[in-house]
C-alpha cells in the first residue's frame, strides 16, 4: 500500500494503488469526475483499499467505491455526487471564489477600467472536453486561466491572506484548535483545472520549467480548516498546487517538485523523523507533534453532479446553507451576496433563468455576456441594465409565481403577503451587495434599504426604459425621476463616497471639504433621497454628473448649480449635505390652502418647507419643476405613494427619538449626573410625546379604511 517509513504521517499508495482507486471511482455508477482530475488527487488518499469493492464482490470483476462512501447531496442549485475519502492533511487548495473573500476582488461584472485596486477574480467555467467518439462532453470539473505562473500564486496567497485577515470574526483559535483537537467536520473539494496564458520558458535541455496548466482541489466548503492545516504543515497551498520545494522536503537545490507522489512521500518523512526526534528528545513543540492530530483528515470529493454545467453554483450552494445565515466569517457585502448567488441558482435549477444570466447577475461573467444587452452601451448603462435585472428577479411580481415561490424556499421566508420590512430588506442588501460587484469598491449594502414592505410583497415593475432615456427626460417626467431617485440615487451616492447607509452615530464622524475636521451630518438614505426632491433640476443633474464621471473612467464626480449645470468643484458628502441639506421635523405630503387667499400658512392649512413662488403658493416637494398636469389616476398613485414614504418617515423618526432619548441618558451618566432633565423640561416633552401618540393611534383605522373591507 505504502512505501512510508514508520510514523503517523502518511506517504502516498504506490502507483499500483493510485491507478486502481482511480478506476475503481470511474467505473462506479454517476461518477463524471475527469481521470486527470482524480488522478491529481489519488496520491492523497489514505489506505485507498478501504474505499474500493474488492474483485470478487462484483459480477463483473471490476472494483467499484463501496457503496457507503458516496452519496448523492442536494443543494438549491441542483445535485452533487460526494466520495468521502481519508486525506492527508496537507491536502487541498484555498479557492479565492469562496464566498466569505468575494468582496475582495474585483468581479468580472465590473465594466469600468479606471480604478483598478483589486485584483480581478478569474473566470470559472465548466471542464469541457472533446471525448474519443468526437463529441462534446462536460465533465464534473471546473476550468480557469491564470497569465502567468507567478500571478497564479499570487492570486491564492492572497485568497489565503484574505481569509487569515477574517479568522478575528470567530469565536475561537482555529489554528490552535486543529493543532490540539484535530479536524471534526470534513471539508469538501472540487476538481479545477488552471491553464497558464502564458508558454512556460524552456530549460537548457529544451524541456519546460513548470507545467503549462496544473489541476487542484479547491475547497469549496473548509477554506480555513485547509489553510490552517497546512500552515502548520508549514507549506503553502500555492505549494501544493504548483509545487512544493524542495528545500521544505530536506533536500539541496532551487527547484520545487511538482508531482505530488514525490514530493507528498519526501514530507512525510521530514515529518515522520521530525516526530521521531522529539518523542526520544522528550519535546512535543515541533511542527510535526503540533500538525500530528491533523496528519490525515476525511475529505468530501464531488466527483458526479445532476448538471455539470451548473457545477460552480451547485457546489458552493452547499457552503451558503451552512454559513450564510449565521454571522460567521461573513462581513455584509459577502453575506448579501452569497444570498443573492443562491437564489440565482434555486431559478436555473428550476429553468426559470438561463445560465447565461444567471452567471452574469451572479458575477461569474461580463455584462456584454447577457441576451439583450445593447450594443456601444457605456458602463453606467451596462452597470444598470444589471443592477436592475438583478432587482426584478429578488423582487418578482405577483405574476411570477414559480420564481416567488422559489425566493421564499430559498430565503426561508413566509408567505408574499406576510413579508415584513426585515425579509425585504435581507432581499434589498443581497441586490445591493450584487449590485456593486459591477463598481470598483464595495459599499455597505444597507445603503439601498429604500424599498418598503408594500413594494417587496407585491414585486418591482420598473419603466422599462433604458438608463439614457431616463435620464434625458427626468426633469419632466415624474416616473423616470422617481425611479432614478429610488434604485439608483442611493447606489451612485454611495459609490462615489458621497453618502453612506447611517451608522446610528456621530461619534468619529467628522469630515469637512477635504475629509477634515468637520461634523458630518447624519442622516438616513430615506432623507437623503427626500432632501433631493425638493430640488429635482439640481438632483437631476447630480445624477447626469454621476452617470459620465463613471462613463469617463469613474472619474470624481463635480458639483452642481441649482439649474443642474456642472461646475468646477468636485461633488463630496459637505458639498452634498450643503446643496440637499437634511429635512428635520415633521413634512406635510401637501398644502391646505385657505379659501380666502391661498396662504398655505393661513388658518386650516399647513405650512409646507418647499420653493415659495411670485404668487405666494409653494411647491410640491414630491413634485420635479414643471411636471405636466396629472390625471384623476396619476395623482392617486403619487399620493399612495407620499403615503407610503410618510409612514415609513414616521417610523424612521420614532426610532431616532427613541436614540435620541438613549442618547441624552447615556451623556448624563457619562457627566456623572442624576437626572438629564428638569422635572418641568421631562413633563413637557413626556406631555408632547403623548399628543403625538394620541394622534397616531386615529391612524391605523383609517388607513385600513382605505382597502376593500
Amino acid at each position: 500500500m505504502s512505501t512510508s517509513p514508520p510514523g503517523p504521517f502518511p506517504s502516498p499508495p504506490t502507483r499500483e494503488w493510485q491507478e486502481r482507486w482511480v478506476a475503481a471511482v470511474l467505473a462506479t455508477k454517476d461518477v463524471t469526475a475527469p481521470r486527470a482530475a482524480l488522478e491529481n488527487i489519488a496520491p492523497f488518499v489514505v489506505r485507498p483499499k478501504d474505499d474500493l469493492t474488492g474483485p470478487d464482490e462484483e459480477p463483473d470483476g471490476v472494483r467499484r467505491l463501496r457503496p457507503g462512501r458516496y452519496r448523492w447531496v442536494t443543494t438549491d442549485a441542483g445535485r452533487m455526487l460526494l466520495v468521502t475519502v481519508r486525506m492527508h492533511g496537507v491536502g487541498g487548495i484555498v479557492w479565492e471564489h469562496n464566498e466569505r473573500i468575494s468582496s475582495e476582488w474585483r468581479s468580472l461584472a465590473d465594466p469600468g477600467t479606471g480604478k483598478e485596486k483589486r485584483r480581478p477574480l478569474p473566470r470559472v467555467t465548466s471542464w469541457t472536453r472533446l471525448t474519443e467518439d468526437g463529441e462534446e462532453r462536460t465533465f464534473t470539473a471546473l476550468e480557469s486561466t491564470a497569465v502567468t505562473r507567478e500571478a497564479l500564486i499570487s492570486s491564492v496567497d492572497e485568497a489565503a491572506s484574505a481569509l487569515t485577515n477574517r479568522v478575528g470574526m470567530r469565536p475561537y483559535d482555529l489554528l490552535e484548535d486543529l493543532a490540539l483537537n484535530g479536524q471534526v467536520e470534513p471539508c469538501m473539494y472540487v476538481a479545477q483545472h488552471i491553464g497558464l496564458g502564458e508558454e512556460p520558458p524552456q530549460q537548457a535541455d529544451g524541456s519546460p520549467r513548470y507545467p503549462g496548466s496544473y489541476w487542484g482541489w479547491m475547497a469549496v466548503r473548509g477554506n480555513n480548516r485547509t489553510t490552517f492545516r497546512q500552515e502548520l504543515f508549514g507549506v503553502s497551498s500555492s505549494e501544493v498546487l504548483t509545487g512544493v520545494p524542495f528545500k521544505k522536503l530536506g533536500q539541496d537545490g532551487a527547484g520545487v517538485s511538482v508531482s505530488p507522489s514525490y514530493w507528498l512521500g519526501r514530507l512525510s518523512d521530514v515529518l515522520n523523523k521530525e516526530y521521531a526526534e522529539g518523542e526520544r528528545e522528550g519535546r512535543t513543540d515541533t511542527r510535526a507533534h503540533r500538525a500530528v492530530a491533523i496528519a490525515s483528515v476525511e475529505a468530501h470529493l464531488v466527483v458526479g453532479s445532476s448538471a455539470p454545467e451548473r457545477l460552480f453554483r451547485i457546489a458552493q450552494g452547499s457552503n451558503r446553507r451552512d454559513h450564510v445565515h449565521p454571522p460567521l466569517e461573513f462581513g455584509p457585502n459577502d453575506r448579501g451576496r452569497a444570498l443573492g448567488r443562491g437564489v440565482l441558482g434555486a431559478y436555473t435549477a428550476e429553468r426559470l433563468l438561463d445560465d447565461r444570466t444567471a452567471d452574469v447577475l451572479a458575477g461569474l461573467a461580463p455584462v456584454t455576456d447577457l441576451p439583450d444587452a445593447p450594443s456601444g452601451a457605456s458602463v453606467s448603462e451596462l452597470r444598470d441594465i444589471r443592477s436592475m435585472r438583478l432587482l426584478t428577479e429578488l423582487f418578482p411580481t405577483q405574476d411570477q409565481t414559480a420564481k416567488r415561490t422559489r425566493i421564499r424556499a430559498a430565503l426561508g421566508e413566509p408567505a408574499p403577503s406576510q413579508l415584513t420590512s426585515r425579509d425585504v430588506n435581507r432581499r434589498v442588501r443581497a441586490w445591493s451587495a450584487l449590485t456593486s460587484e459591477s463598481y470598483p469598491d464595495p459599499w455597505n449594502p444597507r445603503v439601498a434599504e429604500v424599498v418598503t414592505a408594500v413594494q417587496g410583497r407585491k414585486g418591482i415593475t420598473l419603466l422599462g426604459r433604458r438608463l439614457p432615456e431616463l435620464l434625458a427626460t427626468a426633469e419632466a417626467d415624474r416616473e423616470a425621476f422617481e425611479e432614478l431617485l429610488t434604485f439608483r440615487a442611493p447606489h451612485w451616492l454611495a459609490a462615489f463616497d458621497i453618502i453612506d447607509a447611517d451608522r446610528g452615530s456621530l461619534s468619529g464622524q467628522r469630515t469637512d471639504d477635504e475629509g477634515r475636521e468637520a461634523q458630518r451630518v447624519r442622516r438616513t438614505v430615506a432623507n437623503v433621497i427626500e432632501a433631493m426632491r425638493k430640488r429635482p433640476a439640481m438632483a437631476v443633474g447630480l445624477l447626469r454628473e454621476l452617470a459620465a464621471a463613471m462613463d469617463e473612467g469613474d472619474r470624481p464626480p463635480r458639483q452642481v448649480d441649482e439649474t443642474g449645470t456642472a461646475l468646477d468643484g468636485r461633488a463630496h458628502r459637505a458639498w452634498f449635505n450643503r446643496s440637499f441639506p437634511k429635512e428635520t421635523g415633521t413634512r406635510p405630503y401637501r398644502q391646505r390652502r385657505s379659501q380666502e387667499g391661498g396662504d398655505p400658512g393661513a388658518a386650516g392649512g399647513t405650512g409646507v418647507p418647499g420653493e415659495e413662488t411670485e404668487s405666494g403658493s409653494f411647491t410640491d416637494p414630491a413634485a420635479p419643476a414643471d411636471a405636466p398636469e396629472e390625471t384623476p389616476d396619476q395623482a392617486l398613485k403619487r399620493l399612495t405613494e407620499v403615503l407610503e414614504r410618510e409612514i415609513g418617515k414616521t417610523a424612521e423618526m420614532v426610532t431616532e427619538l427613541a436614540e435620541a432619548v438613549k442618547d441624552v441618558a447615556t451623556a448624563a451618566e457619562t457627566a456623572g449626573r442624576d437626572y438629564a432633565l428638569k422635572e418641568a423640561e421631562a413633563q413637557d416633552m413626556a406631555g408632547r410625546v403623548l399628543q403625538v401618540l394620541r394622534a397616531l393611534r386615529k391612524i391605523p383605522e383609517t388607513v385600513a379604511d382605505l382597502g376593500p373591507a
